[in-house]
């Protein structure tokens, strides 16, 4: 058997062998780094869902009492049918974003159904609360953000930071009529789903006709009312955003690291087979060498 393929691999060249010997261990260190760098971001991401549990569990803590505040303004509304007009409608639409990605599609999604909005009224003004609605919104509809707010999600919201956002809106000098606060509303762990909220002006409420049940409302009062209630709305749906965001990223971690760890077993895999066909490929070179010395002597 050796006396006929000794003939053949005596006439290979030493360089080529030495080539495809060089190229299988090039192989194995490119699998071999490729496999380090897997694992060191399967760290990463199992520390990140780590971290984002419990950010999770105090979002969750802090989105029950703050819950009380959402509702009660929207009630106000509800009850006295508050309705814009429809000939002089100027429409104000807040994003309830954050400056963090890395959490599933929880950006996307208020991006989305604002952009859907601007397709049908392209006259509608945006204030994006966070960087990445206005990384999104940007690209078609830059002309109709008029502020941006930033530094959103790296602390957990407080309602002083809704104070300070309910401040710039009403100091922006644009006079809407109504408008809605875009967010992500919180359901369980694994699911949330995009909402809004209506928001409505001075000249819209004192209009509404249901709103003598109140005693005692001139238009101080009713503005004084406005600016608390915009700014319990605005805390109540930053922190609903803020715990959805938490959990989308707890569970976009999680989905990471399992997909790391497939990857980790199919590295491993190919790089055993890789090294075990470079160790079968220097046996073979290292026979047919020796069987080339005994048929010359």
């Amino acid at each position: 058997m050796f006396k006929s393929v000794v003939p053949v691999l005596s006439q290979v060249p030493a360089e080529l062998c030495l080539g495809q010997q060089n190229r299988g261990m090039a192989t194995l260190k490119a699998i071999s780094i490729r496999l380090k760098s897997v694992k060191n971001i399967q760290k990463i991401t199992q520390s990140m869902k780590m971290v984002s549990a419990a950010k999770y569990s105090r979002a969750e803590r802090d989105l029950k009492q703050a819950r009380p505040y959402g509702v009660g303004a929207q009630q106000f509304y509800e009850k006295a049918e508050v309705a814009p007009k429809e000939e002089d409608s100027k429409k104000l639409y807040i994003a309830i974003t954050s400056d963090r990605g890395l959490c599933g599609a929880v950006h996307t999604g208020v991006a989305r159904y604002i952009r859907g909005e601007l397709a049908t009224d392209p006259n509608i003004k945006v204030i994006c609360v966070g960087d990445k609605s206005r990384a999104i919104l940007s690209r078609l509809y830059g002309k109709n953000i008029e502020m941006v707010a930033n530094e959103i999600g790296r602390l957990p919201p407080t309602f002083l930071d809704a104070a300070k956002l309910c401040n710039a809106i009403l100091n922006l000098g644009y006079e809407y009529t109504d408008g809605k606060i875009i967010y992500n509303k919180f359901k369980s762990v694994v699911s949330y789903q995009v909402a809004d909220i209506p928001i409505f002006s001075l000249k819209s409420v004192e209009s509404a006709e249901k709103l003598p049940v109140y005693d005692s409302l001139d238009s101080e009062v009713i503005q004084s009312y406005l600016e608390f209630s915009l700014a319990s709305l605005l805390f109540y749906t930053m922190k609903e955003g803020a715990c959805s965001e938490q959990s989308s990223r707890m569970t976009a971690m999680d989905n990471a690291s399992k997909n790391a760890g497939e990857m980790i077993d199919k590295l491993t895999l190919t790089f055993n087979r890789t090294r075990q066909a470079v160790i079968t490929r220097e046996l073979i070179e290292i026979i047919s060498g020796a069987s080339a010395l005994e048929s010359k002597d």
